[in-house]
Order: C-alpha cells, then structure tokens, then sequence
C-alpha cells in the first residue's frame, strides 16, 4: 500500500525527534566535524549539484517562473562558494549548548543558574532559494537541533542533491542521517502535516511570501517564529546632521529593494524638510525611486512626488518606491511608527542624545537603531554568523534569529544533600 503523505511526515517527525536526542548531546567537535564535512562534500559534489539545479531551471521555465524568481533559484557557482563558506564559518560559530551562566548561591545553600539547551526539533518552511537548505541546516545543527526541511517544489531536485552532501556530512561524523530531512515530496499537504505535529516539532520557522507565512501562522498548532512584514522606517530628527542623513536615506532604501529591512518609509521632521529632501528627491530621482508624499511634501517637491495614499503608510514596496511623510515633532515620529510600522527595523538620524534614547525606549521593534541604515539589520551584520530568519514576535526569539535563537534555558541546580525544610 502505498504511503500517505501524512504517514510519511510522521515518520520523518519520529525520526526527527529520535535525531535530536542524539545532537542534544553531540560535541562541539562532532558538530563541526559533520559541518566541516558537509562543506568538503559540496565542494566534490558539483557537477551533481548543477545536474540537479539545471533539471529544476528547465521545469519553472517551462511552468512560467519569472526571471526574479529563477534568479533565486539558479545555483551558480558562486552560490555554491558561498554555501561551502557558511557552513566553515558556522563551523567557527562559537556554541552556545551547554553553556551556564547567571550561577548564585541562595540562602538555603543551594547553587542555581540556567543552561542553555537545543529547542529540539525545528521544521523549516521555505520557497525557491535552495541555499536556505544549507543555512538552515548548519545554524539547526550547530545549535543541536533535528531540522525537518520543506522546501519549494520548484527546488526539488537542488534540495535533495544538498540533502545528500549534508547527509554524508553527518555520517563522517558519526551523527543520525535524520538529525537533517529535506521533504522529498511537493505535495502541499506536507506542509499541513509538518505544522500540526507537536509531538514531533517544536518549532516552525516560516521563510517566503506573505501569502505563506500567513496561512502557517493561522493554521499551526506549532510555535512559529516569523515576520509578517518589513516596513521599516528612517526618521530625520531636527537635531540630525544633514550629512548623515542623506548617507542614511539613500543607503536605507536603495542599496537593494526587496530586503525586509530595505525602508519603506521617511519620516522628516519639517524643520530638516527644506535641507534634506531636495538632495535626496535628486538622489532617488537619479535611481529611479517614486516618492509618494504626504501634502507638505508634495508642496516642497512638486513634480517630483505624488500623493501618498493612506494605505502607502502600511505597505511594504519591496520595489523602488518610497512614502515620505513630514512631522512636527519626535512624538508625532514615534507614533506615526508604532501606528503603521511592522515591528521590523526603525532608524532615527539625530546628534540629540535624549532624542536618540526616547527613539529607543519607545519605538516598539525587534531593531532600533540610531545614525545607521535600517540596511544593517541582518544575523550576519549583527555579529551572528549566520541567521535562519528574522522574529518580529515577542517570544521566544526577537529580531534576527543566529545559533541563540535556535535554543532555549533551562535551570540547574547543585547541592550537597540539600532538603527543603
């Protein structure tokens, strides 16, 4: 009788979460091993991986794909070079298990602190990028979790010649083949099935379009860490240097388009309007950016602006277009944000130490920054290696997702044949 989908992820789930007892434990040196391993095996295995990635180009030309999306999904050689030196420089990642902090003794003599231990099992949900496979699989298991992998159908082929590099990876090591799955069905169901086995998951982590994140936050019975949206802001204090805040702008919305952290609005006090906007519109104009503006900004640029629309406020471009929106105040600033903002990335520009920490204190995002592009938000900038995504949520992780992330606390405690009286 032939497998059903819904067999077939429970048996992957089982196996997974047999996997992650055996990493819960694994070495720091086994997991750089089977990491340094994975690395060397993609290297020999190029002429397999173009193979692979090549049968998956021809299927999404002849489906339709856009030449964005097989852009994503082509592994040149360069990308291969890139997958091979993220996992070498996960392997130099330090690691974060085992590792026990906050130790104190108590009055009634026992010691307690917090170990930092893996989540478990992590299933990863993800669309056209086959590189994600190698991220994803590195940071899961240099964090000592199982990771169960469901990437696009359109990836099918690169996925599982990766699959199989990682694969020997893990058994030079002495690791479980099932510490890392990649789906190797395109059936969608499996995605149902792979967000509602709390048995067996402990976490999902959803990497795609909107449409995608959307529905597994709606339907998982798993916890998910996700971003809905990028719409980030970059706000001109009065007290900004003019300087900076060109630099900032224009890096903050047109060093790429598409990033989640790319600026989506600017927000200008009217005091810096008459000093920073004109550059900037000649600036944006010269790249090819449309200004939509609210109606002073409109006055102040004529032509070189349309009107902003409310819903422009709460829309994530990932294309070359920017709202601009003048304001009176920091407060009126603040609020505009928290107001319209997903909770992403938000930058002020300003020489005003108590303007920067009100920014701060009281702009409700997973990052703040002050006199720096919004561009900068990323695991990689943030000193973490590597990310497997970025959390706009409160719990568990916030802001990018590295190796800490991927884990969780728990208390130990230590005694001489202490009993509680």
């Amino acid at each position: 009788m032939t497998e059903s989908v819904l067999d077939y992820m429970t048996r992957l789930g089982r196996a997974a979460r047999e996997a992650s007892r055996v990493l819960a434990r694994a070495s720091t040196a086994q997991k750089n091993r089977a990491l340094q391993a994975a690395a060397a095996a993609l290297d020999a295995a190029r002429p397999e991986l173009a193979a692979a990635n090549a049968r998956d180009l021809e299927a999404g030309r002849a489906s339709g794909l856009g030449a964005a999306m097989l852009d994503r999904l082509a592994l040149t050689p360069a990308r291969v070079d890139d997958m091979i030196e993220g996992l070498r420089q996960v392997a130099t990642l330090p690691d974060p298990i085992g590792e026990i902090r906050d130790m104190r003794f108590l009055p009634s003599g026992i010691q307690v602190g917090k170990m930092r231990v893996p989540l478990g099992v992590v299933g990863i949900i993800y669309e056209s990028r086959p590189n994600v496979t190698i991220d994803a699989a590195s940071l899961c298991l240099k964090s000592g979790n199982a990771t169960i992998l469901r990437g696009g159908s359109e990836a099918i082929h690169s996925n599982q010649a990766i699959a199989r590099c990682i694969g020997l990876g893990l058994a030079e090591a002495g690791l479980p083949e099932a510490a890392v799955q990649v789906v190797e069905t395109t059936d969608r169901a499996a995605v149902g099935a792979l967000i509602s086995m709390p048995d067996y998951v402990d976490v999902i982590v959803p990497r795609g379009g909107k449409g995608l994140i959307e529905r597994i936050s709606r339907e998982a019975r798993v916890p998910v860490i996700k971003h809905l949206d990028g719409i980030c802001h970059v706000y001109v204090d009065q007290a900004a240097d003019v300087g900076k805040a060109i630099r900032i702008a224009d890096n903050a919305k047109t060093q790429r388009f598409a990033p989640c952290n790319t600026m989506e609005t600017l927000l200008v006090h009217q005091a810096m309007a008459a000093k920073v906007l004109p550059p900037l519109a000649d600036i944006y104009r010269q790249k090819g950016v449309e200004l939509r503006g609210c109606p002073r900004t409109c006055e102040l640029l004529g032509s070189d602006a349309l009107a902003a629309s409310e819903e422009d406020w709460s829309t994530e471009y990932n294309a070359p277009i920017l709202s601009i929106r003048l304001v009176d105040s920091l407060d009126e600033a603040i609020e505009h944000i928290n107001r319209y903002g997903s909770q992403h990335t938000d930058a002020i520009v300003t020489e005003h130490f108590s303007d920067a920490r009100r920014f701060l204190t009281e702009v409700d995002s997973s990052s703040v920054m002050v006199n720096a592009s919004t561009r900068f938000a990323d695991g990689f900038e943030y000193g973490l290696g590597a990310e497997i995504g970025i959390s706009t949520d409160k719990l568990h992780a916030r802001g990018p997702v590295g190796l800490e992330g991927l884990t969780s606390e728990k208390y130990v405690v230590f005694g001489d044949g202490h009993i509680r009286t």
